[in-house]
């Protein structure tokens, strides 16, 4: 199963995406959408499953989304401070157990292992930072590792 990972979009779904993501099984939008026509842009390549960003205001998404894919439990929320978790990411953590957490705001992408939990931010679509390029991602969920194709989009 493959799931295609999006993050900061703010409004804009840069025409690389479409190509990018062909041939996903999910589209998981971890926030700062925009207005809803973005998940309907997204949709058109395969089921999105998103969550409200800090930006988002006026759609009707939820704060947080724990979703099992593959056999495979993820957490996907907006604002994941992998250092500092905030209150309720540490209960979400420690009730539900995610093998994987999707997260995005720092428009940068992450992945990395702690204690047995993959944090993943596949970076921002529309608006990089940090010297970053436009980015999404691929998580291939068949075997027994999970493994993560970050893909730098071509500015369009």
């Amino acid at each position: 199963m493959k799931l295609g990972l999006i993050s900061d979009t703010h409004g804009h779904v840069p025409n690389a995406v479409h190509a990018a993501l062909a041939g996903v099984d999910y589209i998981l939008h971890a926030g700062d959408v925009g207005p809803m026509d973005v998940i309907t842009e997204l949709e058109a390549i395969a089921p999105v499953h998103a969550v409200l960003g800090n930006t988002d205001y006026g759609i009707a998404l939820p704060v947080t989304r724990l979703e099992e894919f593959g056999g495979r439990t993820i957490l996907i929320h907006h604002i994941v401070d992998v250092d500092f978790p905030s209150q309720t990411v540490r209960e979400l953590l420690s009730t539900e157990k995610p093998e994987i957490v999707v997260f995005g705001h720092t428009h940068m992408p992450f992945d990395e292992l702690r204690s047995r939990i993959r944090f993943i931010n596949p970076g921002s679509a529309s608006q990089p930072r940090g010297g970053t390029a436009p980015s999404v991602a691929i998580l291939e969920l068949s075997g027994e590792t999970p493994a993560l194709q970050s893909i730098a989009l071509q500015e369009s």
